[in-house]
Protein backbone atom coordinates (compact mmCIF):
# COMPACT_ATOMS: atom_id res chain seq x y z
CA UNK A 1 0.00 0.00 0.00
CA UNK A 2 1.67 3.10 -1.42
CA UNK A 3 1.31 6.49 0.86
CA UNK A 4 -1.30 8.03 -1.04
CA UNK A 5 -3.91 4.98 -0.32
CA UNK A 6 -2.82 4.60 2.91
CA UNK A 7 -3.69 8.53 3.47
CA UNK A 8 -6.85 7.75 1.64
CA UNK A 9 -7.80 4.82 3.91
CA UNK A 10 -7.38 6.58 7.59
CA UNK A 11 -9.27 9.51 6.10
CA UNK A 12 -12.06 7.16 5.47
CA UNK A 13 -12.14 5.60 8.21
CA UNK A 14 -11.82 9.12 10.43
CA UNK A 15 -15.26 9.97 8.09
CA UNK A 16 -17.24 6.60 8.70
CA UNK A 17 -16.23 6.53 12.77
CA UNK A 18 -18.70 9.70 13.23
CA UNK A 19 -21.20 8.96 10.74
CA UNK A 20 -21.30 5.76 13.35
CA UNK A 21 -21.23 7.34 16.11
CA UNK A 22 -23.77 9.78 14.96
CA UNK A 23 -26.00 7.03 14.10
CA UNK A 24 -25.80 5.66 17.36
CA UNK A 25 -26.66 8.94 19.00
CA UNK A 26 -29.62 8.84 17.43
CA UNK A 27 -30.71 5.60 17.65
CA UNK A 28 -33.41 6.45 20.51
CA UNK A 29 -35.89 4.43 23.01
CA UNK A 30 -39.27 4.10 22.07
CA UNK A 31 -42.10 5.15 25.71
CA UNK A 32 -45.04 3.68 25.46
CA UNK A 33 -47.75 4.72 27.65
CA UNK A 34 -50.59 2.32 29.10
CA UNK A 35 -53.10 4.18 30.81
CA UNK A 36 -56.08 1.30 32.14
CA UNK A 37 -59.12 1.86 34.14
CA UNK A 38 -59.36 -1.07 35.89
CA UNK A 39 -56.74 -2.63 38.37
CA UNK A 40 -53.61 -4.37 37.73
CA UNK A 41 -55.25 -7.48 37.65
CA UNK A 42 -53.33 -11.01 36.58
CA UNK A 43 -56.33 -10.95 33.99
CA UNK A 44 -55.33 -7.27 32.58
CA UNK A 45 -51.27 -7.83 33.55
CA UNK A 46 -51.87 -11.10 31.14
CA UNK A 47 -53.34 -8.67 28.20
CA UNK A 48 -50.51 -5.98 28.54
CA UNK A 49 -48.32 -8.85 28.07
CA UNK A 50 -49.95 -9.73 24.92
CA UNK A 51 -49.26 -6.20 23.96
CA UNK A 52 -45.47 -6.30 24.78
CA UNK A 53 -45.07 -10.09 23.16
CA UNK A 54 -46.08 -8.64 19.74
CA UNK A 55 -43.94 -5.56 19.80
CA UNK A 56 -41.45 -7.93 21.10
CA UNK A 57 -41.96 -10.39 17.59
CA UNK A 58 -42.41 -6.91 15.54
CA UNK A 59 -38.76 -5.45 16.65
CA UNK A 60 -39.41 -3.67 19.79
CA UNK A 61 -36.91 -4.97 22.64
CA UNK A 62 -37.33 -3.75 26.00
CA UNK A 63 -34.19 -2.22 27.75
CA UNK A 64 -32.85 -1.31 23.88
CA UNK A 65 -35.61 0.24 21.77
CA UNK A 66 -38.71 0.28 23.72
CA UNK A 67 -40.08 1.39 27.58
CA UNK A 68 -43.29 1.06 28.86
CA UNK A 69 -45.38 3.05 31.32
CA UNK A 70 -48.06 1.80 32.97
CA UNK A 71 -51.12 3.49 34.85
CA UNK A 72 -53.87 1.44 36.82
CA UNK A 73 -56.77 3.75 37.38
CA UNK A 74 -58.19 0.89 40.05
CA UNK A 75 -61.92 1.17 38.48
CA UNK A 76 -61.89 4.69 40.05
CA UNK A 77 -62.97 7.29 36.67
CA UNK A 78 -61.53 10.53 39.00
CA UNK A 79 -58.33 9.08 39.15
CA UNK A 80 -57.67 9.19 35.36
CA UNK A 81 -56.92 12.11 34.24
CA UNK A 82 -53.83 12.78 37.13
CA UNK A 83 -52.89 9.53 35.53
CA UNK A 84 -53.11 10.80 32.00
CA UNK A 85 -51.19 13.95 32.78
CA UNK A 86 -48.56 11.90 34.31
CA UNK A 87 -47.82 10.02 31.00
CA UNK A 88 -48.02 12.99 28.73
CA UNK A 89 -45.67 14.74 31.21
CA UNK A 90 -42.93 11.80 30.71
CA UNK A 91 -43.27 12.90 26.87
CA UNK A 92 -44.20 9.17 25.87
CA UNK A 93 -44.51 8.42 22.26
CA UNK A 94 -47.83 6.93 22.22
CA UNK A 95 -50.80 6.57 24.35
CA UNK A 96 -52.47 2.93 24.39
CA UNK A 97 -55.58 3.33 26.30
CA UNK A 98 -58.17 0.47 27.98
CA UNK A 99 -61.70 1.50 28.48
CA UNK A 100 -63.84 4.36 27.54
CA UNK A 101 -63.17 6.61 30.52
CA UNK A 102 -59.46 6.00 29.76
CA UNK A 103 -59.72 6.39 26.15
CA UNK A 104 -61.62 10.37 27.10
CA UNK A 105 -59.06 11.05 29.32
CA UNK A 106 -56.29 10.49 27.39
CA UNK A 107 -57.83 12.36 24.74
CA UNK A 108 -58.47 15.54 27.41
CA UNK A 109 -54.71 15.10 28.54
CA UNK A 110 -53.18 15.94 24.85
CA UNK A 111 -54.33 16.54 21.57
CA UNK A 112 -50.92 15.70 20.18
CA UNK A 113 -49.34 12.52 21.16
CA UNK A 114 -50.86 9.35 19.61
CA UNK A 115 -53.49 7.57 21.50
CA UNK A 116 -54.18 4.06 20.40
CA UNK A 117 -57.40 2.20 21.97
CA UNK A 118 -56.56 -1.25 23.05
CA UNK A 119 -60.64 -1.74 23.69
CA UNK A 120 -63.63 0.66 23.65
CA UNK A 121 -67.08 0.13 23.09
CA UNK A 122 -68.30 3.11 21.35
CA UNK A 123 -65.52 5.20 19.87
CA UNK A 124 -67.73 7.50 17.71
CA UNK A 125 -70.42 7.97 20.57
CA UNK A 126 -68.14 8.64 22.89
CA UNK A 127 -66.85 11.71 20.68
CA UNK A 128 -62.98 10.22 20.60
CA UNK A 129 -63.04 9.66 16.86
CA UNK A 130 -65.11 11.22 13.92
CA UNK A 131 -66.09 7.75 11.85
CA UNK A 132 -64.26 4.39 12.20
CA UNK A 133 -62.76 4.69 8.65
CA UNK A 134 -61.70 8.52 9.12
CA UNK A 135 -61.03 8.73 12.61
CA UNK A 136 -58.93 12.54 12.70
CA UNK A 137 -57.80 13.82 15.23
CA UNK A 138 -54.79 11.86 17.46
CA UNK A 139 -56.81 8.46 18.25
CA UNK A 140 -57.42 5.31 16.80
CA UNK A 141 -57.38 1.67 17.34
CA UNK A 142 -59.82 -0.86 17.95
CA UNK A 143 -64.04 -0.84 19.29
CA UNK A 144 -65.01 -4.03 21.57
CA UNK A 145 -68.49 -3.24 19.03
CA UNK A 146 -70.09 -4.04 22.78
CA UNK A 147 -73.28 -2.07 21.86
CA UNK A 148 -73.74 -4.24 18.57
CA UNK A 149 -73.43 -7.50 20.75
CA UNK A 150 -76.30 -6.82 23.19
CA UNK A 151 -79.16 -9.02 20.94
CA UNK A 152 -76.42 -11.46 21.05
CA UNK A 153 -76.57 -11.71 24.66
CA UNK A 154 -79.66 -11.56 25.29
CA UNK A 155 -80.22 -14.63 22.67
CA UNK A 156 -77.45 -16.50 24.31
CA UNK A 157 -79.31 -15.81 27.53
CA UNK A 158 -82.74 -16.58 26.58
CA UNK A 159 -81.74 -20.24 25.39
CA UNK A 160 -80.79 -21.00 28.93
CA UNK A 161 -84.22 -19.16 30.34
CA UNK A 162 -86.46 -19.52 27.57
CA UNK A 163 -89.32 -18.72 29.89
CA UNK A 164 -87.91 -15.47 31.93
CA UNK A 165 -89.70 -12.58 31.94
CA UNK A 166 -88.04 -9.93 32.66
CA UNK A 167 -84.40 -9.31 32.55
CA UNK A 168 -82.32 -6.98 34.86
CA UNK A 169 -79.62 -4.98 33.21
CA UNK A 170 -76.70 -3.42 35.81
CA UNK A 171 -75.45 -0.18 34.48
CA UNK A 172 -72.30 1.72 35.61
CA UNK A 173 -73.84 5.08 35.14
CA UNK A 174 -70.08 6.88 35.69
CA UNK A 175 -69.03 4.86 32.73
CA UNK A 176 -70.11 6.89 29.48
CA UNK A 177 -68.57 3.70 27.65
CA UNK A 178 -71.23 1.57 29.87
CA UNK A 179 -74.30 4.29 29.24
CA UNK A 180 -74.28 4.20 25.60
CA UNK A 181 -73.60 0.01 25.16
CA UNK A 182 -77.02 -0.18 27.63
CA UNK A 183 -78.72 2.17 25.27
CA UNK A 184 -77.83 -0.66 23.02
CA UNK A 185 -79.45 -3.44 24.87
CA UNK A 186 -82.56 -1.28 25.28
CA UNK A 187 -82.99 -1.42 21.71
CA UNK A 188 -81.94 -5.03 21.55
CA UNK A 189 -84.44 -5.87 23.93
CA UNK A 190 -87.67 -4.03 22.86
CA UNK A 191 -86.91 -5.56 19.18
CA UNK A 192 -87.27 -9.22 20.82
CA UNK A 193 -90.02 -8.33 23.32
CA UNK A 194 -87.87 -8.42 26.41
CA UNK A 195 -88.71 -6.77 28.81
CA UNK A 196 -85.89 -5.09 30.96
CA UNK A 197 -85.46 -3.59 34.06
CA UNK A 198 -82.38 -1.14 33.84
CA UNK A 199 -80.58 -0.08 37.03
CA UNK A 200 -78.17 2.31 36.96
CA UNK A 201 -75.06 1.82 39.97
CA UNK A 202 -72.32 4.86 40.64
CA UNK A 203 -70.27 2.66 43.61
CA UNK A 204 -69.84 -0.31 44.70
CA UNK A 205 -72.05 0.42 47.87
CA UNK A 206 -75.58 0.43 45.45
CA UNK A 207 -74.96 -2.81 44.44
CA UNK A 208 -77.11 -4.53 47.25
CA UNK A 209 -79.59 -1.92 46.76
CA UNK A 210 -79.59 -2.58 42.85
CA UNK A 211 -80.08 -6.54 43.84
CA UNK A 212 -83.39 -5.61 45.85
CA UNK A 213 -84.77 -3.99 43.17
CA UNK A 214 -84.77 -6.94 41.42
CA UNK A 215 -85.46 -9.45 43.48
CA UNK A 216 -88.05 -6.80 44.33
CA UNK A 217 -89.40 -7.15 40.54
CA UNK A 218 -89.08 -11.01 40.28
CA UNK A 219 -86.05 -10.50 37.49
CA UNK A 220 -85.26 -13.76 35.90
CA UNK A 221 -81.88 -13.09 34.53
CA UNK A 222 -79.55 -10.54 34.60
CA UNK A 223 -77.22 -8.47 32.04
CA UNK A 224 -74.47 -6.83 33.57
CA UNK A 225 -72.49 -3.90 30.96
CA UNK A 226 -69.30 -3.62 30.58
CA UNK A 227 -67.37 -1.55 33.25
CA UNK A 228 -64.16 -1.04 34.72
CA UNK A 229 -65.52 -0.51 37.71
CA UNK A 230 -68.19 -3.31 37.76
CA UNK A 231 -65.24 -5.25 36.12
CA UNK A 232 -63.07 -5.26 40.23
CA UNK A 233 -66.34 -6.44 41.37
CA UNK A 234 -66.65 -9.42 39.47
CA UNK A 235 -66.50 -11.78 42.12
CA UNK A 236 -68.80 -10.01 44.45
CA UNK A 237 -71.15 -9.87 41.83
CA UNK A 238 -71.12 -13.08 40.79
CA UNK A 239 -71.63 -14.16 44.39
CA UNK A 240 -74.46 -11.48 44.99
CA UNK A 241 -76.14 -13.30 41.57
CA UNK A 242 -75.73 -16.76 43.13
CA UNK A 243 -77.44 -15.91 46.05
CA UNK A 244 -80.00 -14.35 44.30
CA UNK A 245 -80.18 -17.16 42.07
CA UNK A 246 -80.34 -15.52 38.93
CA UNK A 247 -78.57 -16.44 35.23
CA UNK A 248 -76.13 -14.00 34.47
CA UNK A 249 -74.75 -13.20 31.33
CA UNK A 250 -71.15 -10.55 31.08
CA UNK A 251 -69.10 -8.68 28.83
CA UNK A 252 -66.17 -10.17 29.77
CA UNK A 253 -64.73 -14.08 30.39
CA UNK A 254 -63.42 -12.96 33.52
CA UNK A 255 -66.80 -12.52 35.41
CA UNK A 256 -67.23 -16.19 34.07
CA UNK A 257 -64.07 -17.24 35.80
CA UNK A 258 -65.18 -15.76 39.10
CA UNK A 259 -68.44 -17.60 39.02
CA UNK A 260 -71.20 -15.79 36.50
CA UNK A 261 -73.12 -18.32 34.25
CA UNK A 262 -71.95 -16.98 30.89
CA UNK A 263 -70.12 -14.50 28.95
CA UNK A 264 -70.18 -13.07 25.40
CA UNK A 265 -67.44 -10.57 24.10
CA UNK A 266 -64.92 -9.47 21.38
CA UNK A 267 -61.69 -12.07 21.64
CA UNK A 268 -59.71 -9.37 24.53
CA UNK A 269 -56.22 -11.10 23.68
CA UNK A 270 -56.45 -10.57 19.82
CA UNK A 271 -57.75 -6.88 20.33
CA UNK A 272 -54.29 -5.83 22.14
CA UNK A 273 -51.99 -8.18 19.63
CA UNK A 274 -53.90 -6.37 17.13
CA UNK A 275 -53.03 -2.77 19.49
CA UNK A 276 -49.07 -4.03 18.91
CA UNK A 277 -49.48 -3.43 14.94
CA UNK A 278 -51.28 0.22 15.30
CA UNK A 279 -48.35 1.44 17.77
CA UNK A 280 -45.76 -0.54 15.38
CA UNK A 281 -47.39 1.71 12.59
CA UNK A 282 -47.02 5.04 14.69
CA UNK A 283 -43.55 4.38 15.63
CA UNK A 284 -42.66 4.08 12.05
CA UNK A 285 -44.74 7.38 10.86
CA UNK A 286 -48.10 6.79 10.74
CA UNK A 287 -50.89 9.55 11.64
CA UNK A 288 -53.75 8.23 14.15
CA UNK A 289 -55.80 10.23 11.78
CA UNK A 290 -55.30 7.74 8.48
CA UNK A 291 -55.48 4.45 10.09
CA UNK A 292 -58.89 3.32 10.63
CA UNK A 293 -60.64 2.32 13.59
CA UNK A 294 -60.85 -1.66 13.60
CA UNK A 295 -63.64 -3.96 14.95
CA UNK A 296 -63.41 -7.13 16.34
CA UNK A 297 -62.95 -10.55 14.22
CA UNK A 298 -62.74 -12.94 16.43
CA UNK A 299 -65.14 -13.56 19.80
CA UNK A 300 -65.09 -15.54 22.93
CA UNK A 301 -68.51 -17.50 24.23
CA UNK A 302 -67.72 -18.69 27.58
CA UNK A 303 -69.89 -20.53 29.90
CA UNK A 304 -69.26 -21.80 33.49
CA UNK A 305 -71.51 -25.31 33.33
CA UNK A 306 -70.69 -26.02 37.53
CA UNK A 307 -72.76 -22.19 37.93
CA UNK A 308 -75.40 -23.52 35.71
CA UNK A 309 -75.68 -26.88 38.17
CA UNK A 310 -76.00 -25.12 40.88
CA UNK A 311 -78.68 -22.99 39.23
CA UNK A 312 -80.64 -26.01 38.64
CA UNK A 313 -80.38 -24.83 34.45
CA UNK A 314 -80.02 -27.33 31.70
CA UNK A 315 -77.76 -26.09 28.96
CA UNK A 316 -78.25 -28.02 26.01
CA UNK A 317 -75.64 -29.77 24.29
CA UNK A 318 -75.74 -27.66 21.08
CA UNK A 319 -75.48 -24.65 22.96
CA UNK A 320 -72.64 -26.38 25.06
CA UNK A 321 -71.26 -26.88 21.39
CA UNK A 322 -71.02 -23.40 20.72
CA UNK A 323 -69.38 -22.31 23.35
CA UNK A 324 -65.29 -21.51 23.04
CA UNK A 325 -64.74 -22.89 26.98
CA UNK A 326 -66.97 -24.36 29.06
CA UNK A 327 -65.77 -24.06 33.18
CA UNK A 328 -66.58 -27.39 34.54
Amino acid sequence: MNRREFIALLGGAAVAWPLDVRAQQRARTWRIGFLETSSPSPARVRLLETLRATLRELGYLEGQNIAFESRFAEGKIDRLPGLAAELVGLKVDVIVTSGTPAGLAAKQATGTIPIVMAQLADPVGAGLVASLGRPGGNVTGLTTQDADLSGKRLDLLKEVVPNVARIALLIDETNPGTVLIARGTQVAARSMGVELQSLGVRGPDELDRAFSAMKEARAGALVVESSSMLFTLRTWLADLAMKNRLPTMFAQREYVDAGGLMAYAADFPDLFRRTATFVDKILKGAKPADLPVEQPVKFDFVINLKTAKTLGLAVSPTLLARADEVIE
